[in-house]
């Protein structure tokens, strides 16, 4: 039987399960974009990949107790999540100073931020996903202050158990994005995916650029650094 096909955004087909009607099915696709979808293509590979990496990495962070809405990496491209509302928030973590940052508060590019810096970005992809601050979240979407209290924490340990995983196979994590959604029973977990897509990676020797700059910059092949991302992953987890 054909799955009813719920959305679909730049990088991912949703599903409804068959099987579970507060589960989902996440199918990853090959398409690359960049810059709010002015730049596009496609890469072969690419969603196996980014389902594989994302699965191995949401796994580690349930192994260091934080939740998510996955529950199962089903094939090559798909795998299976919680059904979660997602809030139309981004929470970006800054460990390293590169990107629009730099260019938006003029701060030179590789700086350490101690602690890290975290960012709110409104959804929405006719305005650009704006920078916003908490009062414009609190305003613009249902969450209560309790909740946008909750995923910035969530956020911050997320970061720390990613920068270990990382460090453990010689990545230094730059930044990332996460996104949250609300289960049936109103519990917010983390959602969306967590690759290299959504975080910026640098080798921790040669500071090589691991992750979508390579295709967002024109500086290297996509789909040889994710397998490097991979590999190092499925060699230390």
């Amino acid at each position: 039987m054909e799955l009813e096909l719920l959305y679909e955004g730049k990088a991912k087909k949703v599903y409804q399960s068959d099987t579970n009607e507060n589960h989902l099915i996440l199918s990853y696709k090959n398409a690359a974009t960049a810059f709010n979808g002015e730049k596009k293509a496609q890469f072969t590979g690419k969603g196996r990949l980014n389902n594989e990496i994302s699965s191995l990495l949401f796994k580690a962070l349930q192994n260091k107790g934080i939740q998510s809405h996955f529950i199962k990496r089903l094939d090559s491209v798909t795998q299976m999540v919680q059904k979660t509302d997602i809030i139309p928030l981004e929470v970006v973590i800054r460990n390293i100073a590169t990107g629009s940052i730099t260019k938006r508060l003029d701060i030179q590019e590789k700086t350490l931020f101690e602690p890290a810096l975290a960012e709110l970005f409104y959804k929405d992809d006719s305005l650009g996903d704006p920078l916003i601050n908490d009062e414009h979240a609190l305003f613009l979407t249902d969450i209560t202050e309790e909740e946008l209290s909750s995923i910035k924490e969530k956020a911050r340990q997320v970061n720390l158990a990613l920068t270990e995983i990382f460090a453990a196979i010689g990545v230094r994590l730059v930044d990332f994005k996460l996104e949250f959604g609300r289960n049936k029973e109103g519990k917010i977990l983390l959602s969306d995916e967590v690759s290299p897509d959504t975080c910026r990676l640098w080798d921790m020797e040669t500071n090589e650029k691991l992750d979508k700059d390579v295709f967002r910059q024109g500086t290297g092949d996509l789909i040889t650094v994710y397998e490097e991302i991979l590999n190092r992953l499925e060699d230390q987890l």
